[in-house]
């Protein structure tokens, strides 16, 4: 694996840089604050090819490699984590899970408005008692011959609100287990197809979480995804690819703490010099530059065995358990970094913690990703 960067992935890097500091910090707060979906930004995300990084430019996408996204996810969590899971939900759970498991005539109605950024997607899987065990829900999509009729409720989906295309994962053969789970794209203004209130969330408040109620909707045959019973194989494969996006944005919440903390620490004077040459603050930064250094590698590393199409269940684990810890950690430190004005939200860096704490819970929480790595290091 070459660590040095090519011209290409620092030019994506500093065009994602400039469209964060440019179209996303300013109306940041406000946007946390009111919970405003940021809809011009995205617009302007897609038209940057941000929402379909890694689809083939047959498709409508960039055609760019996974540490690309990992780069650019890393630069717009920095300045705004909403967008950036908007963003990573888009790229890594619905245009990857479509581009690589789909049929030509899916991926033509589908994915390529998708990776354009016509609109955006949402992917299903959790409910009100069965998160990221995908065998325990209860979603039901009876098989009716021509068409599907799906019931069952959907919780925590982020873009919920704002998608047009949702891909769902439902039992049609319950006492098949795992084996008799499907995965279906749904349309949003489907007849029995409802959006429940937005949730009013601790952190990430930019995007929209939702549930979705589906009462007798009619699916087509052909909106299938694979073979009868693929569904389970479908989620845990778009899962593992997901887990680089969240990763990457636990990096970017990181690293953009860390950076507010060490231009405070080198700016703000106590006992006659600036806090930064205090060792209890310098030992601080020392320590989240060294652990946002370690999981930008672990983000890497998965990127780039996904790139060369080998196995990310262990790597995307680890790069999401280690990432979302440091970014926990990280922006509790740097709000202790600036004392009383880390608590107020002018500074950011309250906003970030909040931010945070999301990574360590979606796409798995912490301790499925342990389960995931446990499994993978004693094969």
């Amino acid at each position: 694996m070459d660590l040095q960067l090519t011209e290409e992935q620092l030019m994506i890097q500093q065009a994602a840089r400039d469209f964060a500091q440019t179209e996303l910090l300013p109306g940041v707060i406000e946007r946390d604050e009111h919970s405003i979906f940021p809809h011009e930004q995205v617009k302007k995300m897609a038209e940057l090819g941000f929402l379909g990084m890694m689809v083939d430019p047959k498709y409508g996408g960039a055609g760019l490699d996974s540490v690309s996204y990992v780069l650019a996810m890393e630069e717009i969590a920095k300045i705004d984590a909403s967008a950036a899971v908007i963003m990573s939900v888009n790229n890594s759970l619905v245009c990857a899970g479509l581009e690589k498991y789909c049929n030509e005539e899916q991926k033509q109605k589908y994915l390529v408005p998708l990776a354009q950024g016509d609109v955006i997607g949402a992917f299903c899987l959790s409910e009100p008692e069965a998160g990221s065990d995908a065998t325990s829900q209860k979603t039901t999509a009876k098989d009716m011959g021509d068409y599907y009729l799906l019931n069952g409720t959907k919780n925590w989906i982020t873009n919920g609100g704002n998608a047009s295309t949702y891909v769902v994962i439902a039992h049609t053969h319950p006492e098949k287990g795992h084996k008799g789970i499907n995965a279906f794209i749904v349309e949003k203004g489907w007849e029995g197809f409802e959006i429940g209130p937005k949730e009013n969330k601790m952190g990430i408040r930019g995007s929209d979480t939702h549930s979705l109620m589906f009462t007798d909707v009619k699916v087509p045959k052909e909106n299938r995804i694979g073979e009868d019973g693929f569904g389970f194989n479908f989620a845990m494969g778009v899962l593992n690819g997901g887990r680089i996006g969240i990763a990457s944005q636990a990096l970017g919440i990181a690293s953009g703490a860390y950076e507010l903390a060490l231009k405070y620490a080198q700016e703000r004077k106590s006992f006659g010099k600036p806090i930064i040459q205090h060792q209890a603050i310098a030992f601080k930064l020392a320590d989240m530059a060294t652990h946002i250094t370690a999981a930008r590698m672990l983000c890497f590393k998965a990127a780039y065995e996904k790139d060369c199409g080998q196995d990310i269940s262990l790597s995307g684990a680890m790069a999401k358990l280690y990432a979302s810890t440091t970014a926990m950690d990280v922006t509790t430190e740097a709000v202790q970094i600036h004392g009383g004005n880390g608590y107020v939200r002018e500074y950011h860096v309250e906003r970030m913690m909040r931010d945070a704490k999301i990574t360590q819970i979606y796409e798995g929480t912490s301790e499925i990703q342990k389960i995931v790595i446990s499994r993978g290091i004693a094969k």
